[in-house]
């Protein structure tokens, strides 16, 4: 995931500078996709995680 961040990092201070190819908009568009689907991953992972505690110590997990 390291290595997509750094590409898209590299890719933005392009098109600040001097712009983007066709290309590079492509790969920039599907590196985002990458990103983002990998953010929606974990949360969702995070949130199967997740529990709520009631005052009487009862866990129960978070409904969808």
């Amino acid at each position: 995931m390291n290595e997509v961040i750094a590409r898209i990092n590299e890719l933005a201070k392009k098109a600040k500078a001097e712009g983007l190819t066709e290309d590079e908009l492509k790969e920039r568009d599907e590196l985002r996709g990458i990103y983002l689907a990998s953010i929606r991953q974990n949360l969702r992972a995070q949130l199967d995680n997740t529990y709520i505690v009631t005052p009487d110590g009862k866990k129960h997990k978070l409904k969808s």
